[in-house]
């Protein structure tokens, strides 16, 4: 059966929701995936500080720099994982629409990793970060079905 799935994340959680048929008030919690890697400093990422090469001539050394930034890493993964459990559901198909409420500095990551089929199905979006909070106040921001807009 299709039905709406109501996706409410940030880079260290990800609550999927969907809503009661009789009742549109009332969200129904179906997973809650969890990365708590992302709650880590970047410092307690790494293991060793960069290296170090001293110049050949005697001049001053610089620090090699790593461009792969761990946390952004972490942030990159989750969104993947996010993306293939949603893109799953689709496959099985399991979703009619998706409603978006994501952390900003998380959606643009998320919807990156959206196939070009899921991305269709994006009825609602809310750059807001309502992860931690209670479904009261989760529902409060999600429209009515005859609410929901495109976004492309």
């Amino acid at each position: 059966m299709k039905m709406t799935m109501i996706v409410v994340a940030d880079s260290t959680r990800a609550r999927i929701f969907t809503r009661n048929a009789d009742n549109h008030e009332v969200l129904i919690e179906l997973e809650d995936m969890l990365n708590p890697e992302g709650r880590l400093h970047e410092s307690d990422m790494t293991s060793d500080l960069p290296g170090k090469e001293s110049g050949s001539l005697g001049a001053g050394g610089h620090v090699y720099d790593n461009k792969d930034h761990p946390k952004k890493h972490q942030q990159v993964s989750f969104a993947k994982r996010v993306s293939a459990h949603l893109d799953n559901q689709r496959k099985a198909n399991k979703i009619s629409r998706l409603l978006l409420i994501v952390a900003p500095q998380f959606l643009g990551e998320l919807r990156a990793q959206f196939s070009n089929e899921l991305r269709k199905l994006i009825a609602f979006e809310l750059p807001k970060n309502l992860a931690a909070h209670d479904v009261a106040d989760i529902t409060r921001h999600i429209p009515k079905p005859t609410e929901y807009r495109k976004i492309s």
